[in-house]
């Protein structure tokens, strides 16, 4: 039985523009103990899909179970199995942290649970401020405490919705030790982020939505093997050509030129030598995550799911096979978050 299980989901919104599809027949199953991705640009519907998971929506089809608990008819049992991290900032102003932590634990009917509340306050560097006011905290320090009441009543399913959002570098690292511990002790965790190179290092298995639908989905070794091409990567101050500027994607410095084969490199670097680009640090790399979201997004990936496959999984139950892969999470190391992504 999967950990989650989403059938045939779709959610549409009423607008003044007239019926809006948020998603379109969404079928997926997460499998027990794994740590999977969820990706997409913003408005490709994945916090929606995490609202229907968690009970704060209401899908306009289908249906979602939880260690095989219905969302809507079997709420109670659901919910005690989740932990949420949301992505807003949300907390009560009137009391400190532990206070808030034991609250949430009686939520969840957890009795004498101060115990593991301390190692959620250690593991989350929340220790020194337990007894601090939640207003007084910083909005990292928030964020820290949103991950402990999810933690606290001990679910096997953690759900994160961009957790690491505008946070600093040391919650990033904390937060990724503990979390992929838990992972490890059998914990199943859904992760939605923007910053690829976590999603990369820890998902053993990734979804990627567009408009409401998934375009690409297995694991993460998979999709970078099925990735096309190299990237010429380097880095300058100069301008560059026309011709070369159109392909190119530049972060400050940081150029990087998609090239399908080594005659391709060749020619990027003779335009650049025409134009007088002064080029620092350059090398040849294989695609990363982030390559590859890039393709998936625009059509162009072998990863791709064509939309005939994506129409005939919208029948109630599981999709047919080569539409929804299985398999657990891979033994991927932590990432560090000490360089910037």
């Amino acid at each position: 039985m999967p950990a989650v299980s989403f059938q045939a989901i779709s959610k549409t919104f009423a607008t003044p523009k007239g019926p809006f599809a948020a998603l379109n027949q969404i079928h997926l199953d997460i499998q027990e103990g794994e740590f999977f991705g969820l990706l997409g640009p913003n408005g490709a519907g994945k916090t929606t899909l995490i609202s229907i998971l968690a009970g704060l929506a209401r899908a306009s089809s289908g249906r979602v179970l939880v260690q095989g608990s219905d969302v809507q008819t079997d709420f109670a049992n659901a919910r005690r199995k989740l932990g949420v991290v949301p992505q807003e900032l949300v907390f009560d102003p009137f009391f400190n942290v532990r206070e808030s932590l034991r609250i949430q634990s009686g939520y969840f009917g957890v009795k004498n649970n101060d115990a593991w509340i301390d190692e959620l306050l250690e593991n989350l560097g929340l220790a020194d401020k337990a007894h601090a006011n939640m207003r007084q905290l910083s909005g990292g320090m928030k964020r820290r405490v949103l991950v402990a009441q999810a933690l606290v009543h001990k679910p096997p399913i953690i759900v994160l919705d961009e957790p690491t959002a505008g946070v600093d570098v040391e919650l990033r690292q904390t937060l990724w030790h503990f979390v992929a511990r838990l992972n490890k002790e059998g914990h199943t965790v859904l992760l939605t982020t923007h910053y690829l190179e976590e999603a990369e290092a820890l998902c053993g298995r990734i979804a990627m939505l567009k408009a409401g639908r998934i375009v690409a989905l297995n694991r993460t070794s998979d999709l970078l093997q099925a990735a096309s091409g190299s990237m010429l990567q380097f880095k300058t101050d100069t301008a560059l050509p026309p011709a070369l500027a159109m392909v190119a994607r530049v972060t400050g410095r940081i150029v990087q030129l998609p090239a399908n084969d080594a005659a391709e490199i060749e020619s990027h670097l003779a335009g650049l030598r025409v134009a007088g680009v002064d080029v620092h640090d350059m090398e040849i790399r294989r695609p990363d995550l982030e390559d590859v979201f890039l393709q998936v997004m625009s059509g162009t990936s072998a990863s791709n799911i064509p939309l005939d496959n994506i129409a005939s999984a919208a029948a109630p139950g599981r999709p047919k096979q080569g539409v929804v892969l299985s398999g657990g999470s891979e033994d991927t190391p932590v990432p560090s978050v000490g360089a910037p992504l």
